[in-house]
This record gives structure tokens, sequence and C-alpha cells, in this order.
């Protein structure tokens, strides 16, 4: 509506001199009939322990050299580059491509040797600060007493543990003399959605660097380890043997039901994934890391690492996990 105006500038009223209607107090009116209530949400079914345990067998995606580490079942400066968001870290004209994530990732995901008492193991790691600070398994680095790291350019550096997190299977570590590293961006996990395309980078069997690619297969599984540091040591003498430390329903299982067992929740993915992958990263087609991988799915009766083998089922760790629990890995836990 234009607004008129007198010669003299007095504003004129179109409305001056007409009635103008009552304001009603209740406005909108009331519903004649109060509003139904939703239907309650049916109850989950729960699935007691021994169907999950009879499901399938699962061993860990960084078994390497002389240990291994089970599941039971399925159910610089030292700034972290952070996003609630996607962040475009691949370039605009490489972006949603498997070589472009590759190519931007990549130099922020390192190899990881770990030895201990019960032998050695190889995993991933991904450089989350310019001087050195890695998120990894902690299965990748429980009890080690020395561990070396290799970057993506071929450089070697020794690093220590600064905390660890048994119960998410998360650790921290720490390089020791290194500068200037490429540093990853950590993602949203919780903007994931079942069907998003994904790329899976670290050094299965050694191979460092591998890329692989697939989609989020599925959301929320739970995933239990053993929090137990000398399960690796266990398994190494039951694969000596020829044998398993745990057999149920006619299945085996490359765990110890006795131990002490934790479960979270994980990301699953059809991403290609195998013994050293654990501790690397799961990237989104912009760049951001949206988790960890920690886990595959391993064909009941593989009795050793090497009969471990990918088959369109891996786990990995939110990358929101990680973030909330980086401030306790900074302070030194050893939980």
């Amino acid at each position: 509506m234009t607004e008129s105006f007198h010669r003299s500038g007095e504003y004129q009223n179109p409305y001056e001199g007409q009635q103008q209607a009552p304001v009603n107090p209740e406005w909108p009116p009331p519903p004649a009939h109060a509003p139904a209530q939703a239907p309650h949400a049916p109850k989950k079914r729960r699935r007691g322990p021994v169907a999950l345990l009879a499901a399938v067998a699962i061993v860990a995606a960084a078994i390497g050299g002389g240990t291994a580490y089970g599941i039971q079942e399925l159910t610089g400066n030292d700034t972290v580059a952070s996003s609630s968001t996607s962040t475009n870290v691949v370039p605009s004209s490489q972006k949603g491509t498997v070589s472009g994530v590759a190519k931007a990732v990549s130099p922020s995901i390192v190899e990881i040797s770990a030895d201990s008492n019960a032998g050695s193991s190889t995993g991933s790691g991904v450089i989350i600060t310019g001087d050195g600070e890695i998120i990894t398994n902690n299965h990748v680095v429980a009890g080690a007493s020395q561990i070396k790291v290799t970057t993506n350019d071929g450089k070697s550096y020794t690093a220590k543990i600064v905390g660890t997190d048994s119960k998410k299977d998360l650790a921290l570590i720490k390089l020791e003399n290194a500068s200037g590293l490429k540093t990853a961006t950590l993602g949203d996990s919780a903007g994931v959605g079942v069907g998003d395309q994904v790329v899976a980078i670290g050094s299965p069997e050694g191979l460092t660097g591998t890329v692989t690619s697939g989609i989020i297969s599925a959301l929320d599984r739970d995933v239990t380890v053993s929090t137990d540091e000398s399960q690796g040591q266990e398994q190494g003498q039951g694969q000596q043997g020829g044998e398993w430390p745990f057999e149920f329903g006619g299945r085996e299982f490359n765990g110890d039901t006795g131990s002490d067992t934790t479960t979270y929740k994980a990301l699953q993915t059809d991403a290609s994934l195998n013994p050293g992958n654990s501790g690397g990263a799961l990237i989104d087609m912009s760049g951001n890391i949206i988790g960890i991988n920690s886990a595959m799915y391993s064909a009941a009766g593989a009795s050793s690492s090497a009969a471990a083998g990918s088959v369109g089922l891996g786990f990995a760790i939110p990358i929101n996990t990680v973030k909330a629990d980086l401030a306790t890995l900074r302070a030194g836990s050893t939980n």
C-alpha cells in the first residue's frame, strides 16, 4: 500500500471516518476438537547375546605380524582442523571424485608399526596437528614398547603414546621432532547417511597409502571389542597352535569371552578394509574425515590374519566420537 500526503504535509488516514472491525482476542480460533495424540512408537525388539554371538565372527582390521585383535560380536601447532559441516578439502575441479579425495587426504594418513612382547602389529593413523598428533585405534598400539610411524612421503618417525581410551578403542600418539605435517580435516559424522559415498585410506598388510571406495551401508552398528591388552598375546599363541581360544555354536571367534569388553556405535561401510586398515580414515567426498576405520567382518573359521579379508562389511568409529574424546586423550588418559 502506498502512502499519500496533503499539500500541507499532514498525513491522511485512508480509514478515517470508517468503523474499524473489533479485535478478536482469540485468533486464530481454537480447533473444534482437541488434536489427536500421536500414536506411540513401537518398541524396538531386543536380541539376546546368543543370537549375536551365533551370527558372525569379526576380526579387527589392524591384524599384522604376530598379533591379532579380536572382535567377538557384531552388535605445526596443536589446533585440530574441524568442521561441523562439510568443508571442501578437495579442489572444486575434483570434488566428488575418488582420485580427488585420495590426492587431498593421503598426505594426512600414516602407517603405524607397533612392537610389543606379543610381537608386532601394523595399522594406520590420521594426522590431526602439524607437529605430529595422530589419532589411531587403541588396539593398534596397546601394550606397545616401540612405535614407528611412516608418513605418505616415506619419512619415518618414532612416536609416543599420549593417551588411550580402550572403551572407545581410540588412542592419541605424538611424533617426535615433527613439524609442518599435512593435517586432516575432521568432519561431522552426524550428517552421514546410508548410501553416502566414502573413501577409505590406510595401510592394509603394510601396503602404505592404499585407497578403496564404497558407500555407508548402515549406521549405529553395535561393535563389541575386547579391552584386554593381553589379548593379542593370547591370540598369537592360539594361532601358532592352529587353534582358536573361543568357540560357540559351531562357530569360531578370535576373542576370549572372559576378557573385558566394550561396545561402541559404528558406521558400516562396504569400502574394502583389510588387516592394517585399523586407525586409518573413512572420508566423505569433500575430503572430510567422518570415521576412524576399526574393524572388519571375517568369515567364521578364518584361522589367521592372512585368511581374513574384506567381504564388504567394515566398521568405523564416528568422527564425532573422536572429537568428543580428544581432550581426554590429550590429558594423558590411559583408560
